[in-house]
């Protein structure tokens, strides 16, 4: 069977590696990206507490002793599946099945100013350029005699309120506390103001009662000023603008509000659910196909349990990825001794970090709910386990440590292009 993985996140990685030197497939892994991005951690990066490459791993490595696994570093253009074919920009590559694994990017819903101002932070390179330009923007605050523009440069505002936005708020609410003061102490960081923009009623939806008023006040009491029911109108580059008229001058928007599934060209549009995603069937089928799957957050499936589809979050795509090698496997055998699987989402539960000692956890069944310094020990444990690479948790664990007794992140680099008519001239 020839199959093809379009995609190397958490779901596309998982399917390649139940497969590996399992008899019967010839698998290509395509992804634009050479390397598997861990976006749990994304925020640590964008807020100088890791290295990009602690949290990305070289996806040719991970199958250095795989004999069925192919990879190739491509940018998907077109599916044409009357032709059981995918078109890239290194070339057309036949598939007897294909499996659409591309996860999801910024829902920006349209705004084109956002798309303009606003800084994303879905992969590892926009975690970078979000770095450095929190840390430019103190840089030429240190210059700034207009004490307008200087407000501008030192408000950040982190709109949405799940835990991407929690996380990052309480990130930088930590750097303001510990870290800034000291690096830049020709600024007054009283002055610094922290907002985070949920447009509901409440932090972390999508978690229990308790977590979402314990995660509140952890920030507040961190310095964030958390704004519910708040929904951003417009932001022009220097000042945010809500839908109740109320305005923040900023020159930091951080966009965490909403994602959007990356469906590949050739995807019959009557077949694109709400956010942007794919609908299949039961057994991860896109619908209508025999031969095309789709899983993770590209994807879009209701069971019974989840009515309106599944959360976008890592385990769904493990667990899709899961089901499909053991059904791929029974349709490569021809086996008809047992019917194929359909899907049941397992949930194991969630949690989110807020700071320093602060965390919350919630676990279904049974229904647990932790909280604070013990409930942050559960969410390094866990994430540190799910890191790929001994090297990258060894580094990662470092990091951690030495963060934790120091009071200190030293990964505080700004690093600007190279102007490349500037060094012709050097050199000639």
């Amino acid at each position: 069977m020839k199959l093809i993985i379009l995609g190397g996140g958490f779901g596309g990685l998982r399917l390649a590696r139940n497969l590996s030197n399992k008899p019967g497939f010839e698998i290509t892994l395509i992804d634009k990206f050479n390397f598997h991005q861990f976006q749990p951690l994304f925020y640590q990066v964008a807020t100088a507490g890791l290295d990009a490459s602690n949290i990305s791993f070289p996806l040719r490595k991970v199958f250095h002793n795989s004999k069925n696994i192919s990879f190739r570093m491509a940018e998907v253009q077109q599916i044409v599946a009357d032709k059981n074919k995918v078109v890239t920009s290194i070339g057309d590559f036949e598939y007897d099945a294909l499996v659409i694994a591309t996860g999801a990017d910024t829902n920006f819903f349209g705004n084109q100013n956002l798309m303009n101002h606003a800084m994303p932070m879905k992969s590892t390179l926009e975690a970078l350029q979000l770095r450095y330009k929190l840390l430019q923007n103190f840089e030429t605050a240190i210059t700034t005699k207009d004490e307008q523009t200087l407000q501008q440069l030192m408000n950040i505002v982190v709109v949405g309120g799940g835990p991407t936005g929690v996380e990052l708020s309480g990130a930088i609410a930590d750097m303001k506390k510990y870290v800034l003061p000291k690096d830049y102490p020709e600024l007054d960081f009283t002055q610094m103001k922290i907002y985070l923009l949920e447009g509901t009623g409440k932090t972390l939806s999508n978690m229990s009662e308790k977590s979402s008023a314990e995660s509140q006040r952890y920030l507040e009491n961190l310095g964030v000023t958390v704004l519910t029911n708040a929904l951003l109108q417009d932001y022009d580059g220097e000042k945010i603008t809500l839908k109740d008229g109320k305005t923040i001058a900023t020159k930091m928007v951080i966009w965490a509000a909403g994602i959007k599934g990356n469906v590949p060209q050739g995807i019959d549009k009557d077949l694109i659910a709400r956010g942007n995603r794919i609908k299949i069937d039961r057994q991860c089928k896109v619908t209508g196909s025999n031969n095309i799957f789709a899983i993770g957050d590209v994807a879009y499936m209701e069971e019974p349990a989840w009515p309106n589809g599944h959360p976008q979050v890592a385990p769904v795509a493990t667990q899709m990825a899961d089901m499909i090698a053991n059904n791929l496997r029974s349709i490569e055998m021809k086996s008809n001794k047992k019917a194929l699987t359909e899907f049941v989402y397992h949930d194991k539960g969630s949690m989110a970090t807020v700071g320093r000692n602060l965390a919350v956890v919630d676990i279904p069944k049974p229904k647990l709910h932790f909280k604070g310094f013990f409930a942050w020990m559960i969410w390094m444990g866990l994430h540190l386990m799910l890191i790929l690479g001994v090297k990258n948790r060894f580094f990662v664990f470092s990091n951690w440590l030495y963060n934790y007794f120091t009071y200190d992140q030293n990964l505080r680099l700004i690093f600007k292009e190279v102007d490349k008519k500037k060094v012709e001239q050097t050199n000639s």
